[in-house]
């Protein structure tokens, strides 16, 4: 595998979107995940050799893959859903790669005779995870949603802590330097704090200019600028361009894309995201399972079985020994989302790139390859086919055609109640004529009746549902109440001793609902916190500049 230009040339780029667009509209009836379907089409294409050949090379996918993911990513991801999963996200994601690292170093040094240098650099690149596919099933399904929380949040800042270990443990193997304990974490802390202000100070000073213009196609400028940007600023300072590319991402989509854009610009923003983040997804994949060179993985057949026992093994202490420790009253994490997390933890296109960019010097470089892409190629192949069937051994699968029925209603109804405040809102900014708004306003208002009562029907076909509706609302009014207690504190209203009391009967309140059992009047177990959280909370009221159209929640 040598390192080659990151261009394709347009013919062959052309080829592959068309084979991943085929793709996606095969798996609409294949039940095989499209990431992994796209492996095995690229697996078929470089055996049968029906393309020419397409090297993966670090500036492929460090530059130009790496900053859209991530970005794309981070900005979908609701701070204030991180913020209260920040502690298993947190220690996943730095404490449990280096144990990862750890463990992954010590069988392969001590099982294959691979140099103590080699060993650990192989567990510090296998170990940021990329579970995809994985996530896609989620969503699909309806799996809960702080569990879909944890896994990708360990997955986008894992990125950057195996990263920043890579390149430490590179830098001491190369330099032949001796290891200091001290030396080493205190360059870890600057580099990943160093991405993290980088990134930072990039997204709020993008986040401020744009909310000087409303313009949809400056504005999805603005943002490439800041994903590309960021991440190429951060790596000429010497810190960690991942973290400061998720940074910018979590500061853009939560502060920037609500103070700065208006709602139809946020729907556009959003839109090239999912697509960019879609096509770049497609091409690592296929491009993944063209890389199989047969020859080679027989040759390192012995170091890529061990290297799959490692990350098996290493992954258990991780999660086994770490989501206990972490795991609260108010937000546990049950022994059914641990075994999830264990076998959810695929790798992907960031353990490519670091193998990748290993110097040429580096005595060990095809073996770390082609291990590598052989751990890679298990993990995405058994651990992505197998992961449903998991599902649905746990129990977990989400509802039934009832409870799917009643979500896709209540959405409905929701959605309906923003198109009609879109509405007012056009007609108080003169866009309209009353007339127009009138006539409108009708037609949403019956489909709204419409819509309730179709829901009211469920209601007294199915005694489940009801249940349902109601544990939702009691959660809302939960989060209100804490809220107002929250604020009571901060304006000095109660003392913080009385408030944080308070909060903690709240919080045993929400606890007692969101684990005690609903059965539904046929004897079926509801998971009621995955259907709570499916139908969103009522919108809140928008902060756009101007005159905009209410958003969505």
């Amino acid at each position: 595998m040598h390192e080659s230009s990151p261009q394709m040339p347009v013919h062959l780029l052309v080829v592959l979107l068309l084979l991943a667009s085929t793709t996606a509209i095969a798996v609409k009836w294949v039940r095989i995940p499209y990431s992994i379907a796209l492996v095995i089409v690229g697996l078929v294409i470089g055996v049968c050799h029906f393309l020419p050949t397409v090297e993966m090379t670090p500036h492929l996918i460090l530059l130009v893959f790496l900053p859209a993911l991530l970005f794309e990513a981070s900005w979908n991801i609701h701070l204030k859903t991180l913020r209260e999963n920040w502690l298993p996200i947190s220690v996943l994601a730095i404490l449990g790669v280096l144990i990862s690292c750890a463990i992954v170093g010590a069988i392969m040094h001590y099982g294959t005779g691979m140099t103590i240098g080699t060993a650990f650099l192989f567990g510090a690149l296998i170990s940021a995870t990329d579970p995809i596919s994985v996530l896609a099933l989620f969503r699909k399904i309806g799996m809960d949603k702080r569990l879909t929380m944890i896994l990708e949040g360990e997955s986008i800042f894992n990125d950057g802590t195996g990263a920043v270990l890579f390149n430490l443990i590179l830098n001491i193997v190369m330099a032949q330097s001796v290891f200091s304990p001290v030396v080493s974490i205190a360059s870890f802390l600057v580099v990943v704090a160093g991405g993290a202000v980088v990134g930072l100070i990039l997204g709020m000073a993008a986040s401020r200019v744009t909310s000087y213009f409303d313009d949809h196609l400056l504005e999805i400028t603005l943002t490439t600028i800041l994903a590309y940007g960021s991440f190429l600023i951060a790596e000429q300072l010497k810190v960690s361009p991942v973290i400061a590319v998720v940074a910018a991402g979590i500061v853009m989509g939560n502060y920037g894309s609500r103070v700065g854009m208006s709602a139809t610009t946020r729907l556009s923003v959003n839109s090239f995201w999912e697509y960019a983040a879609f096509v770049v997804n497609s091409l690592v994949f296929l491009l993944i399972g063209l890389q199989v060179k047969f020859d080679l993985l027989s040759k390192y057949a012995p170091l890529i079985g061990f290297g799959i026992l490692a990350i098996l093994i290493a992954r258990i202490p991780v999660v086994y020994g770490l989501c206990p420790l972490v795991s609260r009253p108010h937000a546990p994490i049950p022994w059914q989302w641990q075994h999830l997390l264990y076998w959810g933890a695929l790798r992907g296109s960031l353990c490519m790139a670091l193998a990748l960019s290993l110097p040429r010097e580096f005595a060990d470089r095809e073996a770390l390859i082609i291990t590598t892409f052989g751990v890679v190629l298990f993990t995405l192949i058994v651990k992505g086919l197998t992961i449903e069937p998991l599902v649905k051994a746990l129990g977990m699968r989400a509802t039934d055609m009832r409870v799917r029925e009643y979500q896709a209603l209540k959405s409905s109804l929701i959605a309906e109640g923003e198109a009609l405040a879109a509405l007012k809102a056009l007609k108080d900014a003169a866009y309209i004529a009353e007339n127009t708004y009138y006539q409108m306003e009708r037609d949403i208002r019956a489909k709204q009746h419409e819509l309730q009562n179709k829901i009211d029907n469920l209601h007294l076909t199915d005694k489940s549902v009801q249940k349902i509706e109601t544990a939702r609302t009691k959660l809302r009014l939960l989060e209100v109440r804490k809220d107002c207690i929250a604020k009571l504190v901060r304006e000095g209203v109660i003392a913080e001793e009385i408030g944080h009391h308070l909060k903690s009967e709240v919080d045993a309140e929400i606890y007692d609902l969101m684990h005690k059992p609903n059965v539904s009047s046929d004897g079926m177990h509801l998971d009621d916190p995955t259907m709570i959280e499916t139908v969103p909370p009522p919108p809140e009221p928008s902060t756009d500049h101007g005159t905009q159209i209410p958003e969505p929640y």
